[in-house]
């Protein structure tokens, strides 16, 4: 009776693989869990500002936390456990607990500056510094012996302008400080409604009477 060569060989690989996994894990939980905390500063300040959204995790293991408003993190880790600190604008920084760790471990993350400088890009919309100076000095411009187009200043178009033209940062600024400078002002004012004062309704009827009558 012959024997399939396959039929021994795929299940003594899927058995090597068990046991490979099963002995990872039992040394995984042999290993003691290690509560490690720590805080992360800035290097170069001299109140130690604390550093907030710092990742620290392990990349082995697929575990991190992220630091809060005050720079500190807390997590649980084990023996030799490599772990990455890592932020936008800082150069990363590494720790590996120790087997002889406390229960109870404790850290200081100083992270550095990483300022990366990029290479001067110059932006045209011609493919040469030649071609751009031919194409302006081909334009025929209208303008007068001062170098300006009065087709610019045109009264209907100066008031287009200003009526579409919409408010820049300045404006919002000053904008939302007169509001709240207003709301403060009148906080202990009464409130009034223009739609109950009878004046206000005698005026909009005179004022229906006399456009009916141009008519």
């Amino acid at each position: 009776m012959k024997l399939n060569i396959k039929h021994i060989l795929i299940p003594a690989l899927l058995g090597a693989i068990m046991l490979a996994a099963t002995v990872n894990v039992v040394a995984q939980q042999k290993k003691r869990i290690i509560q490690l905390s720590g805080v992360v500063l800035e290097d170069d300040s001299v109140s130690g500002r604390p550093i907030p959204g710092v990742h620290v995790y392990v990349p082995k293991a697929g575990r991190g936390v992220t630091t809060n408003g005050m720079g500190f993190f807390s997590m649980p880790v084990l023996e030799n456990d490599e772990i990455t600190i890592s932020a936008v604008g800082y150069a990363r920084q590494f720790f590996k607990v120790p087997e002889n760790a406390k229960e109870y471990e404790t850290i200081v993350v100083t992270m550095v500056m990483d300022t990366t400088y990029l290479q001067e890009v110059v932006i045209m919309s011609f493919p040469t510094e030649e071609v751009f100076k031919q194409a302006v000095l081909a334009l025929n411009m209208p303008v007068d012996d001062k170098g300006v187009d009065r087709r610019n200043f045109n009264e209907e178009l100066m008031a287009l302008m200003l009526k579409t033209t919409p408010m820049d940062g300045y404006m919002n600024q000053r904008y939302y400080l007169d509001q709240w400078a207003g709301s403060a002002n009148n906080r202990f004012q009464p409130v009034t409604n223009p739609y109950l004062n009878p004046f206000n309704w005698a005026k909009f009827f005179s004022q229906l009477k006399k456009d009916k009558n141009k008519k």
